[in-house]
């Protein structure tokens, strides 16, 4: 990747809002390039708009450290600050990892709007 979010990245988009578990939704990997890099015409790749994002960086045992943050952005974060999700993917950039992936550093991208 040539910009921000660094690292490998984990890309969640076209979720419905407050959509139900199970719901269909597009889920890339990949990273991040600036709107001039070319792409691969075997890849695919998804135009995210400039704005506004929260980031949370998290690190320990792989999962459940990211999982935890991901709880914690609903019942404390959202609810504490004046912002609420905008349209736009989320996405886990993983800037470190072990070789097994038992531990891992993430930071977790959220596009996000003032209320």
């Amino acid at each position: 990747g040539d910009t921000e979010p660094v690292g490998l990245l984990q890309v969640c988009d076209d979720v419905e809002p407050d959509a139900a578990e199970g719901s269909e939704l597009t889920y890339l990997h990949g990273v991040a390039l600036s709107g001039d890099t070319p792409v691969p015409d075997d890849l695919d790749a998804i135009e995210v708009p400039a704005g506004t994002w929260a980031v949370f960086r998290t690190a320990g045992p792989y999962p459940q450290a990211l999982q935890s943050t991901w709880a914690a952005t609903a019942t404390e974060w959202f609810p504490s600050n004046p912002w609420r999700l905008r349209p736009g993917p989320s996405i886990v950039a993983v800037l470190d990892r072990a070789a097994d992936f038992s531990t891992a550093t993430c930071e977790l991208w959220l596009p996000v709007e003032p209320i």
